[in-house]
């Protein structure tokens, strides 16, 4: 406990998945967080129940796409908790049925994903900085994606978008890492959050899991505790990084799994 102990954490997109995992894990390990997402209610009900646990929390509404809603948040955690040191970007979009292959690509979602995606972490980290240097200290932490390291046959925007933020994660931590301020990112594989365990038919996750190194898929908490990990001074000598947390699905020869089940195929019938 207390791994974070004095700590005051903005939490992009942490009404659900895993911007909650990460709000709840600082708050249990003795943060001060501040909950702010598009969706006030989610965010509302989450900050009720941590205090209803003895934690402290507050909600505020975050529209990512709009500079002045990022600002109007950092300003409401200074106000509520009196400086601000730990940022968690995590505000993030993806729409498969316009964000296609380079040729078909609808241009408006292009712009839409670069101003959220990327936009949202620069100004979120642009208002968050100052408050960190008076400080003393700051940990900014960015939602990247495996995206970011692979290319597919669709997501161009996503992807351009998440490679982005690896680095301008990088830029950050080298222009302030003087002033006592780190900067990271988390890049998620497949992650069963609830929304993505209600859409995500259960053929593609078998695929997904085909491929992995791991047997299972990754849950919100795997990146919470990955990000809380990077909140604390656990991480103190660790700047500039991006964190792989996707169960080995892209660190291995692509043809592994079905050469493993050719090999299995083939011991079976000598047998």
């Amino acid at each position: 406990m207390g791994r974070v102990q004095g700590k005051v954490a903005l939490v992009t997109g942490g009404a659900s998945g895993i911007g909650l995992s990460a709000a709840t894990l600082l708050a249990r390990e003795g943060a001060k967080v501040v909950i702010g997402d598009f969706n006030f209610e989610g965010a509302k009900e989450a900050a009720v129940h941590l205090k209803h646990q003895g934690y402290e929390a507050s909600a505020i509404f975050l529209d990512a796409s709009k500079e002045e809603s990022i600002k109007e948040a950092v300003d409401f955690t200074v106000e509520q908790y009196g400086t601000l040191t730990v940022l968690f970007n995590n505000v993030g979009l993806t729409n498969l049925k316009k964000d296609l292959d380079v040729v078909n690509i609808d241009l408006d979602e292009w712009d839409r994903l670069m101003n959220v995606n990327v936009k949202s972490v620069l100004l979120g980290s642009r208002y968050a900085i100052p408050h960190m240097i008076n400080a003393g200290c700051g940990s900014i932490i960015n939602t990247a994606s495996m995206a970011g390291f692979s290319g597919d046959a669709l997501r161009s925007a996503y992807g351009a978008s998440k490679a982005a933020v690896v680095n301008l994660t990088r830029y950050i931590a080298a222009q302030y890492g003087k002033n006592n301020i780190r900067c990271n990112a988390v890049a998620p594989g497949l992650i069963l959050t609830p929304a993505a365990a209600n859409n995500i038919p259960p053929a593609v996750l078998g695929i997904f899991e085909k491929y992995n190194a791991l047997p299972y898929h990754g849950e919100a908490d795997d990146i919470g505790f990955t990000v809380l990990f990077l909140a604390s001074d656990e991480s103190k000598f660790i700047t500039g990084q991006t964190i792989q947390v996707e169960g080995g699905h892209y660190m291995a020869n692509p043809s592994i799994a079905d050469f493993n089940e050719y090999m299995a195929r083939i011991h079976k019938e000598t047998m």
